[in-house]
């Protein structure tokens, strides 16, 4: 990819984290997230492969989804009560944008698009997605926490436990494992939220901390598959 086609696509990608991070108002948290979405598609599809373009059409498809629910749950709550803002949520539509916010994280049961997506990438690119493009969706889930329903936390956590558990276990791509690792981390995170929003907070940076070595430590060997991390060091 060209220099400064890449610089602009890594300035779009913090701009829109940025501005959904600072954003009290819906409509420019939308933006935010439009941003990202569309900012990470060309670095998919950088090594113009088959599996690339499918795995970039995967995402756009379900990010458009879930962003065309959050936009109508956030314009049907606006119009009941008249306000944006994020904290400021009708009962009706906090299951919507709860849902929304979680299948652009990858909980279960929305998180049948995040492994196929992560295998037909490149390591960078699943990096980013595994980690930066989480800050975004999980900081307006943990604004509206106090607002969600327990029981629809404690079982999106649970079956995000459970699947990223048991999807990766017969696993041998890497990349593959390293989705289920994601859902079943942000499953405890979810797991945790209403409880304790601080600990669910340290939960997901050290998420991110964990999951940067280990994709960069995949980088460095050149390894998607368990069979060649055995032969990777001299």
């Amino acid at each position: 990819m060209n220099p400064t086609a890449l610089m602009v696509m890594l300035l779009s990608l913090a701009i829109g984290t940025t501005m959904t991070l600072m954003s009290h108002h819906w409509l420019l948290a939308w933006i935010g997230l439009e941003i990202n979405t569309l900012a990470i598609i060309p670095l998919m599809t950088k090594t113009p492969h088959p599996r690339a373009i499918e795995a970039a059409t995967k995402y756009f498809l379900t990010q458009a989804s879930a962003s065309a629910l959050i936009l109508f749950s956030s314009t049907m709550n606006a119009w009941k009560t008249g306000e944006w803002s994020i904290t400021l949520l009708s009962d009706p539509y906090t299951i919507t944008l709860s849902m929304a916010i979680m299948m652009k994280l990858g909980l279960a049961p929305l998180h049948f698009w995040l492994p196929e997506v992560i295998q037909g990438i490149p390591l960078s690119t699943g990096l980013i997605l595994s980690t930066w493009q989480k800050i975004a969706p999980m900081t307006l889930l943990l604004q509206v926490s106090h607002l969600i329903n327990l029981n629809l936390l404690i079982t999106v956590g649970l079956l995000s436990i459970l699947i990223g558990g048991w999807g990766g276990i017969n696993q041998t791509q890497l990349r593959k494992i390293m989705a289920f690792s994601s859902i079943g981390h942000l499953g405890w995170m979810v797991l945790i939220l209403k409880f304790n929003p601080q600990l669910t907070l340290f939960n997901f940076i050290l998420y991110i901390m964990m999951t940067a070595a280990m994709f960069l430590s995949l980088m460095l060997m050149s390894s998607t598959k368990v069979s060649e991390i055995s032969s990777s060091w001299p």
